[in-house]
């Protein structure tokens, strides 16, 4: 049987060893040679060149010399212990500083002592001489057989640097590797490489290890991109195409008595062109006996609510239950809030079930879900519960369903006889980007429209020198009836700050608008739930004009008369969330205000926040700025880590790429579906060693 030479591990590669292997597979993950191979450079250094001493200026970056180290000593400097060198090359002396040399080093240092040496690294000017710090040191010997031009500097760590596994260490395992002279398959088909104008992947990954030149590391970096993208939406596409195929769901053809009678008698305002449109392609799925895997994205205040609430009904109109799981019980108490008073009119049963509710009251909840007398339940987490037992669960919707782990929701849908349709829902404008890799094999509808009347939210910038204009501000619209929130950041690292931080504005406010004029209630995540209940009950009640809080009112918080939203510190908060509190106003007919306040001083990602939240109103152009300012990774939080792993593309620059990939990949599936045509045979035999894991699990997502 074909054994793949790249499926060997790494400890049998030249240089190696089993030590240097275990450290490799800790710190990187790195266990066969194809893991090497796609550990990829992050940055690269010119060595096309050598200098002398006496030609290099302060304005130099990192540059090479060839000559000999003629002087190795320990300095204390205090407490401080330090390792000077002295280098010569005929034209000039320059000084070697390590401020950390591990023994090894040191030992080697002295050993390599009046021989030929090639040292690498960023002069700098101390007292007049030159010196470099940390410099990259190779005999002459075994610099000789390295090509010069430009050299990969890759990832590294702490431990690997102690261990003596170098950047060096690096480059040589990467050069014993390409030694071995082993085939690299081709994965992509020879018609999409000419048409893309993409090289092969041998070429690709030899060039962006050991390019010769920019072109050429160029041409590698986009064919390797492309590859990425490519296998990632094929692994999309082909779920999604399961998905249709393969998972069996009810299919609810009838729109029926209460879909009709609360559209026509008790929809309190007229839906937008994008609701509708939305709802029309809800309808469309439902009517089908395949399992419907929709994303719904739409910016706050969009109206996505209304959107699920006329998608259970349907589900109810056809004798199915219907269920809305949230992540908080906050959010899971607004969604039912507001779905019980918009059918209050109508003859269904709606319930509300989370951790909180008791053991007396949950009884007859679980009996009515049981025997199908309860139509539409809204929860949270307590809604996976083993005991929860649903009589015929047809639509399950999910909101802000990344909160969710996969094996959370798959015990969700095997309460069902067959899986249930599927709506997730996000209040997180998404970028198209993220939205094709992240939920690539989901359907995506977009509410890209305010409901009418919506007047946009003024956002403004001020500093702390304003504060008292801003304090009148706040009186001005106070005495037009409207009320205000003072939100502060939540710092994780030290919630005494946090709560200093919100006690001072508290007391600072408070001066400024005292009793019996003014009511001010606060509310942060050290109150009991009952207290913090209490505080948002005044506020919603108009009972205090001004709310005080961290940012526990991010979500789950809707009070229409409110129209200021001041955000203290807000150099401190991610522009995601920044977008979300300002949500939090704007959501009745009068004019809206965001003021975030900040220091004097700020960073140029910090006035990059403050200028885009200024500019736009819209959370999609939010969405792609906070993209290229926090990466993926960081937007999606820590429970999508591996999903968006990727090695060298990078979807806030490569956005062109994605999309052509993702073209590619739709042409070639909708001519060869099961990728059985001969070109297409390779790609699809490295897809199903290398992806197969990530096909089977979107039926839950």
């Amino acid at each position: 049987m074909y054994q793949n030479p790249l499926k060997k591990t790494i400890e049998y590669l030249k240089g190696t060893g089993p030590e240097r292997a275990k450290l490799l597979q800790s710190e990187f993950g790195i266990f066969r040679y194809e893991d090497l191979l796609q550990h990829f450079p992050f940055r690269y250094v010119d060595k096309s060149k050598f200098y002398k001493i006496s030609e290099i200026s302060s304005t130099d970056a990192e540059i090479q010399l060839k000559g000999q180290i003629v002087q190795i000593e320990e300095v204390n400097q205090g407490k401080v212990k330090r390792l000077k060198g002295k280098f010569q090359d005929g034209s000039g002396t320059l000084e070697l500083v390590w401020f950390k040399v591990s023994p090894w080093q040191k030992d080697k240092l002295k050993t390599d002592l009046f021989k030929e040496v090639v040292i690498y690294g960023k002069p700098s000017v101390f007292n007049g001489n030159y010196s470099i710090t940390h410099p990259e040191i190779e005999l002459v010997e075994d610099a000789k057989n390295i090509p010069l031009g430009l050299f990969p500097v890759y990832p590294s760590t702490e431990k690997l640097t102690k261990r003596g596994v170098t950047n060096r260490v690096m480059q040589k395992m990467m050069m014993n590797l390409f030694a071995e002279n082993i085939p690299i398959v081709e994965n992509l088909p020879e018609n999409v490489l000419q048409h893309y104008k993409l090289i092969s992947r041998a070429d690709a990954l030899k060039a962006v290890h050991f390019p010769k030149d920019l072109n050429e590391l160029n041409a590698a970096v986009r064919r390797l991109k492309f590859e990425e993208f490519f296998f990632l939406n094929l692994a999309n596409l082909s779920q999604k195409a399961v998905n249709k195929q393969k998972n069996r769901s009810n299919s609810f053809p009838i729109i029926g008595h209460y879909f009709n009678t609360f559209y026509n008698e008790h929809l309190p305002f007229e839906l937008t062109n994008a609701q509708k449109r939305v709802i029309k392609e809800i309808r469309s799925d439902l009517k089908q006996p395949a399992q419907m895997n929709r994303l719904l994205q739409g910016d706050v205040g969009s109206g996505k609510t209304m959107v699920a609430l006329l998608s259970m009904l349907i589900a109810v109109d056809n004798g199915f239950q219907a269920a809305l799981i949230a992540p908080t019980e906050i959010l899971a108490q607004q969604h039912y809030d507001s779905i019980k008073e918009l059918v209050n009119d109508l003859d269904i049963s709606v319930e509300l079930l989370t951790g909180s509710i008791t053991k007396k009251n949950r009884k007859p909840i679980l009996e009515n879900l049981e025997n199908g007398n309860l139509k539409i339940i809204i929860g949270t987490h307590a809604l996976l519960e083993d005991n929860v037992i649903f009589n015929n669960l047809g639509l399950s919707v999910i909101d802000e369903q990344h909160r969710f782990g996969v094996a959370q929701r798959a015990k969700f849908w095997r309460k069902a006889k067959l899986p249930p349709h599927i709506l997730v829902m996000t209040a997180t404008p998404i970028p198209r980007t993220l939205s094709m890799t992240m939920y690539g094999d989901l359907d995506v509808s977009v509410i890209d429209e305010l409901p009418k009347g919506r007047k946009p939210i003024k956002t403004i910038h001020k500093t702390d020198a304003h504060r008292l204009s801003v304090f009148k501000f706040m009186k001005d619209e106070i005495d037009k009836g409207r009320q205000v929130y003072v939100v502060y950041p939540l710092i994780e690292e030290s919630a005494k700050l946090e709560l200093k931080d919100l006690m001072d504005g508290y007391e600072s406010i408070s001066r400024a608008f005292p009793l019996p004029n003014y009511a001010i209630s606060i509310v942060h995540g050290r109150q009991k739930p009952a207290d913090k209940e209490f505080e948002m009950t005044r506020f919603k009640n108009n009972e205090t004009q001004i709310l005080v809080a961290t940012t526990v009112i991010e979500v789950g918080v809707n009070v229409p008369n409110a129209s200021v939203m001041i955000i203290e510190n807000s150099e401190r908060f991610g522009l995601s969330q920044l977008h979300q509190l300002r949500g939090r106003v704007g959501r009745g007919a009068e004019q809206s205000y965001c003021i975030l306040m900040t220091g004097g001083k700020l960073s140029d990602v910090s006035k990059r926040r403050v200028q885009t939240m200024c500019e736009t109103n819209d959370g999609f152009k939010v969405a792609e700025v906070d993209l290229e300012l926090r990466g993926p990774g960081d937007m999606m939080g820590t429970q999508q880590s591996g999903v968006l792993n990727f090695k060298i593309a990078d979807l806030a620059k490569d956005k062109e790429i994605l999309y052509a990939a993702r073209k590619c990949v739709e042409m070639i599936l909708s001519q060869d579906e099961t990728l059985s045509h001969p070109i297409n045979l390779a790609t699809k035999q490295f897809f199903l060693e290398n992806h197969k894991d990530k096909v089977g699990w979107s039926k839950i997502s």
